[in-house]
């Protein structure tokens, strides 16, 4: 294995959308990437799945195209990471036995609520780091032994879309502690199974891989896949973690302070912490680098609300929408209107369902016929910010510091979208010209290449050059209202889930 200074690190990232592959070199700079897109289906409202078998394929495909834009001698490790938490089941042979279940999936509404009421939410957040939820592992595994017997009953491993990456690449079973904790039936605390919560919910230990801390070397490129992709067999690869875990390694959130947005399709905000918080409404994982945790809050549709008003509402591109917005937020700074009157604000859960509350839905506040398509754009946009800045407000609520918001993904290609969450957040806000969570897991195979010490020099030049955006001293006069306007909005933007049953 070659080192030096044209050696790259290499990620597999199983995203929502598909899978691809990036080349990153000692910079943090992407020098290659190739992407293979697949499906999700929706097979009833608030159901969401994929073919675990496009997950393992297309990553395979992705590595393949990738090793046709970069020489093999010049690629030191791979790093893998994922959406999570999705899961499937597989047989012995780590074939799938259906679809799976991707975070968004809600379908186990029921379940989350009983492993509430069984072990009290407070006390399994304080175990495992988090509320139980239809968007765990741990309900969607409950539900198929529920409502699909025969399935649960021959499963023999349940496993996460970068698990599933891991053993077609290396043969491998195991996962890292951050897809772990996804279960709920990890110990935050003392990082291993929680043996007597399984027991307890009549399930085997057995069906979840061993967990590993997400800078182990899980095994080597296997000859098979070397052949299918022309990358060296004997390849590292390094196990990873959650998306948003290795966003905010990338993004260089390691210590308390900054606070890292994973803005794709939805957004994922993490703090780093020393010890975990006791807020239920705070989500907890085990962080890539020892003695760390970090907090996660999210949302499930902010990149998906934007791409939902480009298609509906007929903007030729996201440029467009962009200009547009920003030009009705230089109407706020001018006061020429009421902030109220201004224009309305989207409130962005247009997902079926939020991770934490799946009676969530979307709504468009305060519209007006005195309102026109552009200010439907700042509308969008801006009640993407003030979700995120939300989000940010209760990680600070709960103690953790917010000293600034570091933005990585397709969020962080809109200006005016930064702009406007420094305003609502009154911190400023960095956006990295990267893909965090890609490189963030490129850098974590760093030491597996031999090359320690690398992943601290790529995010300083990372975080060098991002474009940074200062709160406007304007905001005050008008973001406050706004946002609250929005967020009370919010709150009663769906009916409760016995209203929709009595209307369905």
């Amino acid at each position: 294995m070659a080192v030096g200074d044209d050696l790259l690190l290499v990620a597999v990232e199983v995203g929502t959308t598909g899978a691809r592959a990036v080349a990153v070199d000692l910079e943090g700079r992407v020098v290659a990437e190739v992407r293979r897109p697949y499906p999700t289906t929706t097979p009833r409202p608030g159901w969401a799945e994929q073919s675990a078998l496009d997950w393992a394929e297309r990553a395979v495909e992705a590595l393949a195209g990738l090793g046709r834009e970069v020489p093999a001698t010049r690629i030191g490790a791979i790093g893998l990471t994922g959406q999570s938490p999705t899961v499937v089941p597989v047989d012995a042979r780590c074939r799938p036995l259906r679809p799976g279940l991707l975070y968004r999936d809600n379908r186990a509404v029921e379940e989350a609520a009983e492993m509430r009421d069984r072990f009290g939410e407070r006390a399994i957040h304080a175990r495992s780091g988090h509320r139980p939820e239809a968007f765990h592992v741990g309900p969607k595994v409950l539900w198929l032994r529920r409502h699909e017997p025969a399935v649960f009953a021959k499963a023999r491993w349940f496993l996460q879309p970068r698990d599933v990456v891991l053993h077609r690449l290396t043969g491998a079973v195991l996962t890292d502690e951050s897809h772990a904790d996804a279960t709920l039936f990890f110990d935050l605390a003392a990082r291993c199974w929680a043996v007597d919560l399984l027991a307890e919910l009549d399930l085997d230990p057995a069906l979840f891989p061993p967990a590993q801390p997400s800078w182990t070397t899980a095994g080597t490129m296997s000859s098979q896949v070397a052949a299918e992709t022309g990358i060296a067999a004997g390849t590292p690869v390094v196990l990873g973690a959650g998306d948003s875990q290795c966003a905010a390694f990338g993004a260089g959130v390691v210590d308390p302070g900054p606070v890292s947005e994973m803005a794709g399709a939805s957004s994922c905000l993490n703090s780093a912490v020393t010890r975990p918080r006791r807020d239920v409404r705070i989500t907890h994982y085990s962080h890539v680098v020892p003695d760390r945790y970090t907090t996660e809050v999210g949302l499930n549709t902010t990149g998906g609300a934007i791409a939902w008003a480009v298609r509906e509402l007929g903007f030729g591109s996201y440029e467009e929408l962009a200009a547009q917005a920003a030009a009705g937020r230089q109407a706020l700074r001018a006061g020429a209107e009421d902030p109220l009157d201004a224009a309305p604000v989207l409130v962005p859960h247009l997902g079926d369902g939020e991770r934490d509350d799946p009676d969530a839905r979307g709504a468009v506040i305060g519209l007006s016929d005195r309102h026109d398509r552009a200010d439907l754009a700042l509308a969008v946009v801006e009640g993407v910010a003030i979700a995120v800045a939300g989000r940010v407000r209760l990680l600070r609520r709960a103690g953790c510091p917010v000293d600034e918001l570091r933005v990585a993904g397709g969020g962080a290609r809109l200006d005016v979208l930064g702009q406007l969450k420094a305003d609502h957040l009154g911190v400023p806000v960095r956006h990295l010209d990267v893909d965090a969570s890609a490189v963030g897991a490129a850098l974590l195979a760093a030491p597996a290449a031999g090359l320690d010490g690398a992943a601290d020099h790529a995010v300083d030049a990372v975080l060098a050059r991002a474009r940074r955006f200062e709160p406007d001293p304007t905001a005050p006069r008008w973001a406050p209202a706004r946002a609250e306007w929005a967020e009370r909005a919010g709150r009663g933007a769906g009916l409760s889930r016995g209203a929709r049953r009595r209307h369905t």
